[in-house]
């Protein structure tokens, strides 16, 4: 139990020096609910009203605490009051306790005191009523019903009414983190989105760069170096272009739309012919149906990004491309020459892998790349069906 719930509430304090500051003034004034001469008076001691409210005060303190103590010994102070000349304080002490018993309380005393404080209000209506074969017997009940039954039932209604809130807080709290993990993961898949484009769209232009500059600042051949240079003028201006339409679409904000128009599987031709200027020796083979954009898409980029490592990574040799429709899945398949130990001809840092293996994963499908029988192999499978655009 936290030390907030061990100590008494700093207004039930105050009320506990309230009552008893009014309950002392009212006896003093001689202010009482019964004369001497009644007959329920057995204690007519003039001090005898200040016992069961200073017990009912007593009892404020713990009204949050304790609340179920509280009342009980509220209710021995209550009866006490009756055989005294009473005092009205003690009797509003002793609602606000029973209201407090059903607020502050555990749930089933919560449930189980109003429907006591109401049979007693009915028992002491009806009761006293057929004894006393007089209808003003029902006073009774009606007194009861005042001092207990009223408390209890209004305690129970902004008890309701506190769990109720307490219930949409904690619903608007999960509503908003689970649109704030929303927020996260659609911000975070954005981010992988376009750090794919970026990559798969630019890297090959600079890898194509950063080779073609290499061997014009190793080769002392003048034709060599033009023609190195022409190529990477060519590779720096659609690299250029590229890095604009990202930022275009970065600066509108709406995410809705590829960064260029997206490529097909009919482009393959021209994106086999840009590798070969850039000093590939690739064989294409192409045989499919049509396939879905995302699939079209995904293998786009498969096929590009491979050409991209094979011309910063492979040996010299034949780079085999090859797409197949089988079994509901488009596989894609890039061969190229391979020898461990060779250093690249351009530094790489394995999100070419990592983006291929998401775009696979996005679609359902699978993806593997590794050496195969003396030549590395890039193998992917994409259903046809199922899966989400990347």
């Amino acid at each position: 139990m936290s030390l907030a719930l061990t100590r008494p509430h700093r207004d039930d304090l105050r009320i506990t020096v309230g009552g008893l500051l009014g309950g002392v003034l009212l006896w003093v004034l001689g202010i009482h609910p019964r004369v001497a001469s009644d007959n329920l008076v057995l204690w007519q001691a003039p001090w005898a009203p200040l016992v069961p409210l200073a017990m009912t005060a007593a009892c404020e303190p713990l009204r949050r605490i304790r609340p179920r103590v509280g009342l009980l010994v509220g209710t021995v102070a209550l009866t006490l009051d009756t055989v005294t000349l009473g005092s009205i304080v003690t009797i509003v002490l002793y609602t606000d306790l029973v209201y407090a018993a059903v607020l502050y309380g555990s749930p089933a005393a919560a449930r189980r005191i109003p429907w006591i404080t109401g049979m007693l209000t009915v028992l002491g209506g009806v009761v006293p009523a057929a004894l006393w074969r007089d209808p003003q017997g029902l006073l009774i009940g009606v007194g009861v019903g005042v001092v207990a039954f009223a408390p209890a039932s209004t305690g129970w209604v902004v008890r309701n009414h506190r769990d109720a809130a307490e219930a949409a807080r904690l619903r608007a709290e999960q509503t908003a983190l689970l649109a704030e993990m929303d927020r996260t993961q659609a911000v975070t898949a954005e981010r992988a989105r376009f750090a794919r484009e970026l990559h798969d769209m630019v890297a090959n232009h600079l890898s194509a760069i950063a080779i073609h500059s290499t061997a014009a600042l190793s080769l002392d051949d003048p034709k060599t170096s033009m023609d190195a240079l022409a190529v990477i003028r060519e590779n720096s201006v659609e690299g250029l272009a590229e890095m604009r339409r990202l930022i275009g679409i970065l600066r509108d904000g709406s995410g809705d739309r590829e960064p260029a128009a997206s490529p097909t599987l009919d482009g393959l031709g021209a994106l086999v012919d840009g590798a070969r200027s850039n000093g590939l020796e690739v064989t294409l083979d192409a045989g499919h149906d049509s396939v879905p954009v995302p699939v079209e898409l995904a293998a786009y980029r498969i096929v590009q990004e491979s050409l991209t490592n094979a011309l910063k990574h492979a040996a010299r040799g034949r780079v085999h491309v090859a797409l197949r429709q089988e079994d509901g899945t488009l596989q894609v398949r890039v061969t190229s020459p391979y020898r461990p130990g060779d250093s690249p001809r351009a530094p790489g840092s394995g999100a070419g892998l990592t983006g291929m293996r998401e775009r696979a994963a996005l679609l359902g499908g699978s993806f593997e790349a590794g050496p195969e029988g003396g030549r590395w192999a890039v193998r992917a499978a994409l259903p046809l069906t199922e899966g989400d655009p990347v």
